[in-house]
């Protein structure tokens, strides 16, 4: 069995290798963006989105940080911060899994196959329920607005970047938010949060 940090090297060289275009962040491999195609035949296709990736000292023990830094409209992640919550990542993940597994199998089926029984975006989740035609026309309105090539290129303007406070233009979620349950009780968060300097 290898190393965490040669098993590190080597997914990220996978990654490098497969089609998927990624920017270090830093000087060393744990920290770095990805760039992420909607999937077909959702309407998050012709979208383009800017993924930070933060590896940590241990994986693939533990699994990567992940969030979108420009604005994402989905039912499993908050359009404020960027924040994932998919549950492969947060409380199923396995030192079998790679990055090619989460660009190429679990991001694709989050936006594909949306979970609105427990959203991280509230209001996205009650609009695919209750009008999914709306609900498609508001993906393609931020897919339009949002995640085109070029302004992942030029960086985007300040109201489509995550920020250090965590919101898309400042202000937003933070670690440790909690949710209201079905039961109308607060209830901690579990999902994934990446604030990006």
């Amino acid at each position: 069995m290898s190393s965490p940090s040669k098993r590190r090297e080597m997914d990220l060289m996978k990654l490098m290798m497969s089609d998927y275009e990624v920017q270090m962040v830093k000087d060393n491999m744990s920290e770095f963006h990805v760039k992420f195609h909607g999937p077909k035949d959702t309407p998050y296709e012709g979208g383009v989105w800017k993924v930070h990736v933060e590896l940590p000292v241990n994986y693939p023990y533990k699994s990567p940080s992940i969030g979108f830094i420009n604005r994402m409209y989905h039912p499993n992640v908050d359009e404020m911060s960027g924040s994932v919550c998919l549950d492969v990542i947060n409380q199923s993940w396995s030192p079998m899994f790679d990055l090619i597994n989460v660009f190429e199998v679990f991001l694709p089926q989050l936006l594909t196959y949306p979970n609105a029984t427990d959203p991280l975006n509230g209001e996205a989740a009650a609009l695919m329920i209750r009008d999914p035609e709306k609900y498609r026309a508001k993906i393609r309105e931020c897919v339009d607005k949002y995640a085109q090539a070029v302004s992942l290129e030029d960086g985007g303007s300040d109201d489509n970047k995550v920020t250090k406070g965590g919101g898309f233009g400042g202000g937003g979620a933070t670690p440790g938010q909690t949710r209201w349950s079905a039961t109308g009780r607060l209830r901690p968060r579990l999902c994934l949060l990446v604030c990006v300097a």
